[in-house]
Parts: C-alpha cells; sequence; structure tokens
C-alpha cells in the first residue's frame, strides 16, 4: 500500500535548471562597464560600494526545520561564513512574504539576498557559490567535474529523497521494495565516493552539500526498513561522519533522533487516520 505523500511536496525543493555563471565582477556604471582584477585601476571611494557584493548585504531564509533541502542552504551559508537570518515557515500556513517570494512551487527553502529571492536548494547553493567566491569553493573550476558534481547532486534528489519518500509512505512489499532500490542507490553513491575524503576529492564541495542532509535520515529509514545503512555502505557512513566534523555541517543538521520522532510520529497519525476512515 502506498499512501498520498503530498505533505513531503513542500519539503521537496529539487531543481533540474541549474544557475551558470561567471566569476568575473564586474561594475555597471553609467554606460559604462568596469572590469575588476588585481590589476585594475582604483575607483572613487563614492562607487566602492559597485564592487562589493557582501557589502551590507541582508541575507533572509525561509526554511523548514525538518527540510533537509533547506539544511543544504544553511550548510553553504555556514561554509562560506555568511551571516543571515532565518525564518521558519509553517507549512499549513504559509506567510505573505513566503508566498511572495516563491509564488511558483511555493515550497522551502527561499533564500532573500537583498530583497531578491532565489529558489530551489541546488540553485541557491549555486547561487551562494557564485556570490560569496572569496572562500570554500564548493563547485569545481574544471567543467567536466562541475557536470559530474551537478549530475551526483541531481541523483541526491531523484533517487535518495524519492526513495527515501516511498520507504516512509509505503507498507508490506512495497515497502521492501523501496528499501531495496534505495539501498541500491546508496551503493552507486559509495562507488562513486570510493576512497576520497569527499565526492570531489580533498575538499567539502558541491555533492557533499546536497547529500549530507540525508544523512540525518539514515536512522529514519533504518528504523523503517530494519536495516543498517553501516552494514551495507560502510565508506558512506564513514563520509557521513567525516562531514559532520565540519562545524558547517555539525551546526546545521537537526538532531537525527528528533528527526526520526517527527517524521515517525506523522506516520503513524496518518496511518491511524487511515484506518479511521476505512482505508487499506
Amino acid at each position: 500500500m502506498v499512501w498520498s505523500t503530498r505533505y513531503f511536496d513542500d519539503l521537496n525543493t529539487t531543481g533540474s535548471n541549474l544557475l551558470f555563471g561567471t566569476k568575473t565582477n564586474t561594475t555597471q556604471f553609467a554606460k559604462h562597464t568596469f572590469l575588476l582584477s588585481s590589476s585594475s585601476v582604483n575607483l572613487p571611494s563614492s562607487l566602492s560600494f559597485y564592487t562589493s557584493s557582501s557589502m551590507a548585504d541582508e541575507v533572509i531564509l525561509l526554511d523548514f526545520w525538518v527540510s533537509p533541502f533547506a539544511t543544504r542552504v544553511k550548510i553553504a551559508l555556514a561554509e562560506k561564513g555568511v551571516d543571515y537570518e532565518s525564518r521558519e515557515e509553517d507549512l499549513s500556513n504559509k506567510s505573505p512574504l513566503f508566498l511572495k517570494m516563491n509564488p511558483v512551487h511555493k515550497q522551502v527553502p527561499v533564500l532573500i539576498h537583498n530583497g531578491k529571492p532565489v529558489c530551489e536548494s541546488l540553485i541557491i547553493v549555486q547561487y551562494i557559490d557564485e556570490v560569496w567566491n572569496h572562500k570554500s569553493p564548493l563547485l569545481p573550476c574544471d567543467p567536466h567535474q562541475r557536470a559530474q558534481a551537478r549530475f551526483w547532486a541531481d541523483f541526491v534528489d531523484k533517487k535518495i529523497y524519492s526513495g527515501g519518500k516511498l520507504m516512509w509512505s509505503s507498507t508490506g512489499e512495497a515497502q521492501e521494495a523501496a528499501k531495496n532500490d534505495l539501498i541500491g542507490c546508496l551503493k552507486l553513491l559509495e562507488g562513486e565516493l570510493g576512497d576520497k575524503p569527499y565526492f570531489g576529492g580533498d575538499t567539502f564541495g558541491f555533492v557533499d552539500v546536497a547529500l549530507i542532509p540525508f544523512y540525518n535520515f539514515f536512522y529514519t529509514t533504518e528504523q523503517l526498513g530494519n536495516f543498517r545503512t553501516v552494514a551495507e555502505c560502510p565508506k558512506l557512513v564513514a563520509w557521513g561522519h567525516r562531514c559532520m566534523e565540519k562545524e558547517c555541517v555539525s551546526k546545521s543538521l537537526p538532531d537525527h533522533h528528533k528527526l526520526s520522532d517527527y517524521f515517525l510520529g506523522f506516520k503513524k497519525n496518518l496511518e491511524a487516520k487511515f484506518i479511521a476512515l476505512g482505508c487499506s
């Protein structure tokens, strides 16, 4: 049996249209464009505000604490050292600001940068990487490596999130099939990781940011499917421990026991409602 998973649509912020851009700093003034580099001429102090992407920035994150997609954005902002205001959304009573900033999908997260919204978690992470490019690059410079990173991040959304959601929303044979599919996908990710510390190599990067929020859900899926992730994918679990040693991760992820209590409790309540309605 498979129940409706409409509730989770509010947590799903996957996106296939990725934001491309350049790291060349440009300043538009009057009808001229100044290209800024280490060898460029110094601009008058009155124009200095045009050259800074972070000066007097207002950064607001509309999120929901259990959303792994919002957690991605928190991790990226923390890794870049960006100060921001987090505003928790009530997804059953969405705020006017939230509906204004994301009128299309009406899903978390939404990053509001100086009054302008950016939606869809993977797009937001790339936006953060491009705007705050002074430290900790998340995407590699090589075009092929960047494409590969985007591929695996998209794989996480299409397979890991969807597989976990199907496990949560099903029972019996359907749940067992979903569990086996999920383990198979985790093994593919483990194969891509190989013996590297992180998916991009020696440094924490884009795929790590995309996947690590789901590491916290391993405990929940283990409770649902009666299996141990460490027995199936030991290298992937070791990678998760390694990521948790980073402050940007450990301080951004919610407690996995608290997550499990929330989702398993929600599942139990939903089961009771279906039984009361005579559904099977």
